[in-house]
């Protein structure tokens, strides 16, 4: 007799659940019973995930024996651990199970109340400076400061939009939310909220989930249902959640590739990106602390921006930070003009003459009332050489920042033409953008002053200050400048004779 599937894993049901609690399935004595319970089930319905957790730290030490080791060497930073949450190793329940109340997302499984989205709120349990530090930064409210800055989301809808041609014309339409998703919030964030519940049958029967919008994503700044922003899992991916992996620029290199932000392009034809392909295989990755010349011989990105780097006498390099931009004096991505940093990670905030939300004026002058000073610019900059200090001379180090600086003052310069050109079509009618309230990114000059500064003015600084030399010049860089620049030009010269040719 042929037995309907419904019928058959509601049979079964009770009896895996048995099977789940067998305690064969423990892992070490210090697992809690919720959590048993969760990788009995869940090491043959997601197999991956607990075969990815077992190989963690997490699986293998508690947060109180991770609070007895010495600060340096401490990988959390809470200086106690309460909710009964000290003794057992960190697995599903404790993360999956905390804060409950807390979580719009969460739902009764198998018994067990649980959410989907683990927030920086949850890892705060054992990770408090490493979260706060985080919201502080500018990753943390990428997603706001992207779709919630007026002139950002119409170079969002110019990229993503479905243009039209159609009556002898191109016509720019808003982007989609999912195509959003799968596109810029990819790294900046989608807002994941709670539009219901659905019944699904799995391989354990019939089980109810929230239904989540916007999700999957582990975005830097996501909006997370708990009304926390961020990511942990961005760079400590899930279930391993492994400081190798977030030091090495691979991580890294899901964001920041380019052309837009050519951080892990240029890296990797550095002399430093050179030297870690070819021997990061002798390096200790998951050293705390992180010790240069033994542990690691050549700097990635978690070394300059992140890690506790010291030297082989233990001395303190520089210290852990999860606000990513301590050790940055200028920020040289994403805007017309290298600037000073934010005082605020909220870029929603910064206003300028102009009324629009950047940073500098379209004339470069920077908005200072909004920005750091030039005190925490150079306390910045000393924290960086600090970690140059540690294989470099220091003429070596003044060297190197001087091209930088250089760099900045001219990439900004050439900005500030092609911003002249632009501005000249504007005031003769022959485009239309800011001075008429209209999109500055949906024209083609438009569209060439944008590549202007996204892509060759960042592929030029980024290439000063990785020393990734080609990307300065040919790779995207001062000839493409140049080049883009004469092109514009051209552009606004056809664009006037096409004017006069009309009767």
């Amino acid at each position: 007799m042929l037995i309907p599937v419904r019928w058959m894993t509601s049979m079964l049901l009770p009896l895996m659940a048995g099977i789940c609690l067998l305690p064969a399935m423990a892992v070490a004595a210090e697992v809690s019973s919720e959590t048993q319970g969760c990788l009995g089930c869940h090491s043959m319905v997601t197999p991956g995930i607990v075969a990815d957790w077992k190989a963690s730290r997490h699986s293998r030490i508690t947060p109180a024996e991770g609070l007895k080791k010495d600060a340096k060497e401490r990988r959390i930073s809470a200086a106690e651990i309460g909710g009964g949450l000290g003794e057992t190793t960190v697995g599903c329940a404790e993360c999956h199970m905390l804060n409950a109340d807390r979580h719009p997302d969460s739902f009764d499984h198998n018994g067990y109340t649980i959410h989907t989205v683990v927030s920086p709120a949850d890892c705060a349990s054992c990770h408090p400076v490493e979260v706060d530090e985080f919201d502080e930064n500018l990753m943390s409210q990428a997603h706001a400061n992207l779709m919630d800055n007026p002139v950002y989301q119409m170079l969002v809808d110019s990229a993503n939009g479905m243009h039209e041609f159609s009556e002898g014309a191109i016509h720019f339409k808003a982007s989609d939310e999912i195509t959003n998703a799968d596109s810029c919030l990819s790294c900046h964030g989608t807002d994941v909220q709670v539009t219901g519940t659905e019944t699904r049958v799995t391989s354990m029967g019939e089980m109810t989930f929230p239904v989540l919008a916007n999700w999957p994503n582990a975005g830097v700044g996501r909006l997370n249902p708990d009304g926390t922003v961020g990511a942990c899992s961005s760079c400590h991916m899930r279930h391993q959640f492994s400081i190798e992996v977030a030091r090495k620029p691979y991580t890294c290199a899901q964001c920041h590739k380019g052309p837009d932000v050519p951080a892990y392009k240029v890296y990797s034809v550095s002399v430093h990106g050179n030297l870690f392909k070819s021997l990061e295989k002798n390096w200790d990755f998951e050293a705390v602390p992180w010790t240069v010349g033994k542990d690691f011989t050549a700097p990635t990105c978690a070394t300059c921006h992140a890690s506790l780097v010291v030297d082989e006498n233990g001395q303190v390099l520089a210290e852990r930070s999860h606000r990513m931009n301590d050790r940055l004096p200028w920020r040289i991505f994403g805007l017309p003009y290298a600037h000073p940093h934010p005082i605020d990670a909220d870029t929603t905030k910064i206003v300028n003459q102009a009324g629009l939300h950047l940073p500098t004026e379209l004339s470069g002058e920077p908005v200072g009332k909004f920005l750091i000073g030039k005190q925490e610019m150079a306390e910045r900059q000393e924290r960086m050489e600090a970690v140059c200090a540690g294989c470099h001379s220091a003429q070596w180090i003044e060297g190197h920042f001087a091209r930088l600086d250089r760099s900045i003052e001219t990439t900004n310069h050439m900005t500030l033409q092609a911003t002249g050109v632009l501005s000249q079509a504007w005031q003769e009618g022959l485009a239309r953008g800011i001075p008429q309230q209209a999109n500055p990114f949906d024209e083609a000059i438009e569209l060439k002053w944008v590549e202007q500064w996204l892509f060759y003015g960042n592929s030029i600084r980024f290439a000063s200050a990785m020393a990734g030399a080609d990307y300065g010049v040919f790779a995207n860089g001062r000839w493409y400048q140049n080049k883009n620049l004469q092109e514009m030009f051209d552009t606004l010269k056809f664009l006037r004779a096409s004017q006069s040719d009309k009767p």
